[in-house]
């Protein structure tokens, strides 16, 4: 373990980048991954968060943190004008000295810290291969279990109440059964990935939100759709980050629960 002391931005971004393979995963473009605000000296307490935002940045400077992980940063709006709530954000972590490091789709899809493999072990779940295709890669997993499906919806409810959402869930009756189910956390039902999951044989889909239309398309395609909740599907990457983080640079760090509903 490396001292906290001597650990710098540069150490622990390093470090972050090689694990996630930053580089190398294909992302939107108002991701940018990686280091999006620097600051000066050693790291000495982290916080995490799903999103960067102001009440985020204000929960780090709270918290005496001058990092922050997020996995949505500052730039999902693309270029905008450094006014009104976009200049406060710049300056409040200016004036405190915070970095922010973002990861998306590395997050996302990663083996062991991943939002979606960490979901699906908190279902109970366990993945066989990946799913929901972006490019080159794949940001989701499924699997294979014999479970009802109201079960199943019972665990999801829990985690979205716990992380402040509300389950919303298509095509769940009392005697369905789920035996060949799907995970893409976030924005995961499109268009795109309900005909994925009809040609893998899926029968339930658990996603964080999805447009309105893909609850009509799941319900003609005869899969059950779990939404559990855009943010409550992915704290789950940021927290193991964090406690990535203290394992290897002994860096104390704190979740920032800013829960938007959706």
């Amino acid at each position: 373990m490396t001292a906290a002391i001597h650990s710098t931005l540069g150490d622990v971004a390093a470090y972050l980048d090689d694990l996630l393979r930053t580089s190398e995963i294909p992302d939107y473009r108002g991701a940018m991954n990686g280091i999006q605000v620097e600051h000066v000296g050693p790291v000495t307490r982290c916080a995490v968060a799903v999103d960067a935002s102001s009440r985020t940045i204000e929960g780090a400077i709270e918290r005496g943190a001058n990092l922050l992980i997020v996995h949505h940063g500052l730039f999902w709006a693309g270029v905008q004008p450094v006014r009104g709530h976009v200049y406060e954000r710049v300056r409040r972590l200016i004036a405190h000295d915070v970095a922010v490091y973002a990861s998306h789709l590395p997050l996302d899809l990663h083996p062991t810290v991943g939002n979606n493999v960490l979901l699906a072990r908190e279902l109970g779940l366990a993945p066989e291969s990946g799913f929901a295709r972006f490019e080159s890669i794949d940001v989701g997993v499924k699997g294979t279990c014999d479970l009802m499906t109201s079960v199943l919806a019972q665990r999801c409810e829990q985690i979205s109440r716990r992380e402040g959402g509300q389950l919303i869930t298509v095509g769940v009756t009392p005697e369905r059964r789920t035996t060949r189910w799907a995970i893409c956390t976030g924005a995961g039902a499109s268009s795109d990935t309900l005909r994925e999951a009809k040609a893998a044989q899926v029968d339930t889909l658990i996603v964080g939100e999805g447009p309105h239309h893909t609850a009509i398309e799941a319900e003609e395609y005869g899969i059950a759709v779990l939404y559990v909740g855009h943010y409550a599907s992915e704290t789950f990457g940021v927290r193991a980050l964090g406690a990535e983080i203290e394992r290897t640079f002994g860096i104390p760090w704190s979740f920032i629960a800013a829960p938007t509903g959706l």
